[in-house]
């Protein structure tokens, strides 16, 4: 079963910066991370997307989050600086077959295989 593992995260405070990373067990041309807290949806944060990978990133954490991806297409690293309090929600990392365009990269009925999720908490 073609599976996500997620690593990083964690605690710190307002300003500070973090690490997520995200491996794959096959190549996917399309992985994004998406972050949830409870009783909201569970929201688009970055996408990297085809083979020559297009980013795409919320409005929210444009130019703070980094997303990259290694060569083989298995992995991505979200780096996230400039950490807001808002940020704090249980990050997962999600991989579709489907290449995804404009807007679409942030729905998540689009993605086929999801991560376990990992916490990021960010305090003032």
């Amino acid at each position: 079963e073609d599976q996500l593992v997620e690593t990083g995260g964690g605690s710190v405070q307002a300003g500070g910066s973090l690490r997520l990373s995200c491996s794959a067990s096959i190549s996917f041309r399309n992985l994004a991370w998406f972050r949830q807290t409870p009783g909201q949806e569970r929201e688009g944060v970055a996408a990297i997307t085809g083979d020559i990978g297009n980013l795409y990133y919320a409005d929210s954490v444009r130019g703070r989050f980094t997303l990259t991806r290694d060569y083989a297409m298995k992995t991505i690293i979200l780096q996230m600086d400039s950490l807001k309090p808002e940020d704090t929600a249980m990050y997962y990392c999600a991989a579709a077959y489907v290449g995804k365009s404009g807007r679409d990269w942030a729905f998540p009925g689009g993605y086929n295989h999801w991560g376990q999720g990992a916490q990021v908490i960010v305090s003032t």
